[in-house]
This record gives structure tokens, C-alpha cells and sequence, in this order.
């Protein structure tokens, strides 16, 4: 039985509506001076980008940008980022966007650092030492990439999204401005929302931190269920009960929208700590098949792992249901539990995320692949609450169909 547990996130957080304007004072208090941005083409079309570069220039710091960003993207888009990099030669590197760019932005940085290719650093503590200095600034409401550890991309040769993990890879700084998600789009919106409600949900239900096959001062991907990453990802999940609607169905709500970029980073910190499970575990492969965004395939798989871990968590998710509004005064355990399964699937269609895999272009023949492939994810295996065989898995997926 293990009796401790760590807490790692950010070296620093700067939150706030404006925030971003902050960004070359932030940078030269660091006396960098030369700065590669990561982002995308939209993020140029938005004029987003040139806010940062602005800003950045005006503190008199040399700024470059790389706008090759994509969606979910591929080892070869974070290859070419590297050589960007390595013919500008930064001090610092920004990931600018959802988590896509910033997780293409950590592996640039990775690799410019110590070299080699992206496969030298799949899994967990890969990464040889301290990367060159990254800031992390979302412009989605969900990944929390720029408070975690974790970098994912997409193998397109095997159909598999991989991820690396290393505290190495944690920005040095995570600045959130609320504004910068005022422009996504509603289903951007909608599946960076769930995605960030998927990661708190699964952060504060994983396997408890004592519960944890871990030798005493072993270094663990996640930390599993604790104290500080329960109570933090327990506020993700409130604030997101009361304002992932709003902010998905109203965009001109713009308290929903800053209150819903609190909750990401809420929920990035608590994931990134306690760990995520099956859900994440089942998306890759699907996603990386079926092309669908993370947040997307996360939401669509959120009920369906509950409904498995049900027995294992029964009071955790009564009082989930509690945070998400609902009424569970004199239900006794079991239906008070139930009803935050009810109430993640009727949000799913409330914020238009899709129901069933086939939904998305998924066929039947495909689930045993699935289940195979997330099968082998064992440290997502072993945190989550209920320990499941590939049998339990692929009937999640049929169950999901």
C-alpha cells in the first residue's frame, strides 16, 4: 500500500480576461530573446496570432512563427515544427491554440532539445532532462495542455494517437485569457467543453492513490486519486454544470465562456495529477481511426465508462451528480449515482456531442481492434477504478455502438 502522493503543474499561471497582452513583459522578465510561436492558420485568420507577436515584439524580443498546425496532429507536422526551430534557434518556445498546437509546441520543444524522433518519447519519462523554456497559451476551453504533462499526437502510419509524459514537458508558463476562446466555433466549444468535464470526472473516479501498485519514491505516470487533485477537479466539475451550456449554446455569453477556460485549466491540473482511465484509453484508437477531435470521442465514450465503473464508485459519482446541479436530495446512493450518468448523457445532447460510435463513421467490425489496442495502455488500465479485461472493453464499445 503506498502512503504518499506528489503534486506537480505549471511553474507559473497568469489567468484573465486581456491576460494575453501580458505576454512580452512576461517574456522579457525571463530575458529571452528569440521566441518561436506554434499555432495555425485559423489562429492567423483570427489576427490572434499577430496579437501575440505584437506583444511580444513591443518588449523587443525577436518572435517567428510556425503556422503549421492541424487538427489532432501527426508526427510529421511536429517534425516539421522542429526544423522551424532549428533554423530560427529560440530561447523559448509558445504554444498557441487548442491542445493540438500546444501539444505539437511540447514536442517541438522536446525534440530541439535532445534530438531524435517523436517515438523516443512516447509513454512516460522518456524525456532525458529539462526541455527549452515553454509557454503554453489556449485558445480553447478543454485540453488543459498548457498546466499537464502529457503531449498527444497521431501516428497516422498505424491509426493510433500516442502520448508522451514527462514533468520535463510542464510549461514554465500557462497564460489564460478568457477573450481567446470568445472566436471558437460552437462545436469547438462544445467538444473542448466535454473533454475538459471528461478529464475531471476521470481525475477524481481513478484508482485511489493508495491503492496504487507503487514501490515508495517510484515515479508514476499519474499519481491516482488524491486529496488536492480531488478538490480541484470537484470545483472543474461544478463550474462546468453550471456554465458548459451557456457557453456552448449562447456564444456571446461571455461570462460562460471565461468561467468554462477556468474550468480547463481546473480540470488540466487535476488530470495531470490523479490520471485519466478507460475513456482516454478507448479514444485513441478510435479517434485515431475515425479522425474525430479528442474532446469529441472522449464525451461520446464519458457515459459508457461510467455506466462500467458505476459499482466501484458509487458514492464519488452521487456527489458528481450534486456538482452538476442535480437534485439528489433523499436518493439513496444508487439512484443518486445513476443520475450522473443521466445527467452526462443529457448534456451530451444538450451541447450536440455525438451519441454512438456509428454515429461518427465507426463500424461493428472495428470495436475488437479497439479494445485490443486500448487494452495495451496499461498505466491507463491500472488507474482506472474498475479493473477491466479487453472482454469488458470491447463490450463498453459494443454498449457505445
Amino acid at each position: 500500500m503506498r502512503n504518499t502522493w506528489c503534486f506537480y503543474t505549471a511553474s507559473e499561471i497568469t489567468f484573465g480576461p486581456g491576460a494575453v497582452n501580458q505576454i512580452g513583459k512576461r517574456l522579457a522578465q525571463r530575458s529571452f530573446g528569440r521566441v518561436l510561436i506554434v499555432t495555425d492558420p485559423v489562429l492567423e485568420e483570427l489576427e490572434i496570432a499577430e496579437r501575440v507577436r505584437a506583444s511580444v515584439q513591443a518588449a523587443g524580443i525577436a518572435v517567428e512563427t510556425f503556422d503549421e498546425g492541424e487538427p489532432e496532429p501527426s508526427l510529421t507536422a511536429a517534425l516539421r515544427a522542429v526544423e522551424h526551430a532549428r533554423q530560427f534557434k529560440p530561447d523559448a518556445i509558445i504554444g498557441l491554440g487548442g491542445g493540438s498546437n500546444m501539444d505539437m509546441a511540447k514536442m517541438a520543444a522536446t525534440i530541439y532539445t535532445h534530438g531524435g524522433q517523436p517515438s523516443d518519447y512516447f509513454s512516460f519519462d522518456n524525456v532525458p532532462g529539462p526541455i527549452v523554456p515553454l509557454i503554453c497559451i489556449p485558445t480553447t476551453a478543454g485540453t488543459g495542455s498548457e498546466v499537464s504533462r502529457a503531449m498527444v499526437l497521431t501516428d497516422t502510419e498505424n491509426k493510433m494517437k500516442v502520448s508522451s509524459l514527462s514533468n520535463y514537458i510542464r510549461p514554465q508558463l500557462a497564460l489564460i485569457d478568457p477573450e481567446l476562446t470568445y472566436s471558437c466555433p460552437r462545436q469547438v466549444a462544445a467538444d473542448s467543453g466535454i473533454d475538459a468535464l471528461t478529464h475531471a470526472i476521470e481525475g477524481i473516479t481513478a484508482t485511489n492513490f493508495f491503492d496504487l501498485d507503487v514501490a515508495p519514491g517510484e515515479l508514476t505516470a499519474y499519481e491516482g486519486s488524491n486529496p488536492l487533485g480531488d478538490c480541484i477537479g470537484e470545483k472543474a466539475i461544478e463550474i462546468s454544470g453550471k456554465n458548459l451550456r451557456l457557453a456552448v449554446n449562447d456564444p456571446e455569453h461571455t461570462e460562460a465562456r471565461d468561467k468554462m477556460a477556468l474550468a480547463a485549466t481546473l480540470a488540466g491540473i487535476a488530470f495531470s495529477n490523479n490520471g485519466v482511465a478507460v475513456v482516454h484509453a478507448l479514444e485513441y484508437p478510435l479517434g485515431g481511426e475515425l479522425h474525430c477531435s479528442h474532446g469529441a470521442g472522449n464525451g461520446l465514450l464519458l457515459p459508457f465508462v461510467m455506466k462500467f465503473n458505476l459499482p466501484q464508485r458509487r458514492a464519488k459519482f452521487a456527489r458528481i451528480a450534486k456538482l452538476l446541479g442535480e437534485d439528489v436530495q433523499g436518493l439513496d446512493e444508487d439512484a443518486a449515482a445513476q443520475k450522473a450518468i443521466d445527467v452526462v448523457v443529457q448534456l451530451k445532447k444538450d451541447i450536440g456531442i455525438p451519441e454512438r460510435i456509428r454515429d461518427i463513421g465507426g463500424r461493428e467490425a472495428q470495436l475488437p481492434g479497439f479494445a485490443e489496442k486500448s487494452f495495451q495502455i496499461k498505466r491507463l488500465m491500472d488507474l482506472n477504478p474498475r479493473t477491466p479485461t479487453q472482454a469488458d472493453l470491447l463490450a463498453i464499445l459494443q454498449d457505445a455502438f
